[in-house]
């Protein structure tokens, strides 16, 4: 499993590519001939870039799903709508489409940020804004989250 690590700025260009900084390239570069899968986050205003093989996973298991069950099936087209394969082009630049761009309102300040095993791609003043407003609730949510955490397994 891909552990990617860092929070990086970077710009769009006018037509909506943007250079991955080096040090995420660096930790991309293993999964990097397979191709990513981009596409509008659930919960938050952003776009999530998965490395294929991560995309892969999820897809098995949500192939899992009974698309008989009204919700299951309203759910599986609510999370790929928009979805899009991408590749890094030779001088190492994404290019976010176009409707994409619009739902993350992504305009020339852009926020690459390390989710696990995906990135999230930000619009700057919206990731500000992200990170400002949980600040004041972390506390509370680490604890409600990970406070019931086993302290034998290293997590504290």
């Amino acid at each position: 499993m891909l552990n990617l690590i860092g929070t990086y700025e970077c710009k769009a260009d006018t037509k909506g590519r943007l250079l991955v900084p080096s040090p995420l390239k660096k930790q991309l570069t293993p999964v990097m001939t397979e191709g990513f899968v981009i596409k509008r986050a659930v919960f938050q205003p952003c776009l999530e870039l998965y490395p294929m093989e991560e995309w892969n996973a999820l897809m098995e298991k949500m192939g899992k799903l009974n698309r008989f069950n009204r919700k299951n099936n309203d759910f599986i087209r609510r999370f790929t709508a928009g979805v899009k394969t991408v590749e890094l082009d030779s001088a190492g630049r994404l290019l976010i489409p176009q409707d994409l761009q619009s739902f993350a309102r992504i305009t020339k300040e852009v926020v690459l940020s390390s989710a696990i095993n995906i990135v999230e791609i930000w619009d700057k003043t919206k990731y500000e804004q992200a990170i400002n407003d949980a600040a004041n609730d972390f506390a509370d949510l680490a604890e409600e989250v990970m406070g019931d955490a086993d302290p034998i397994d290293g997590i504290s």
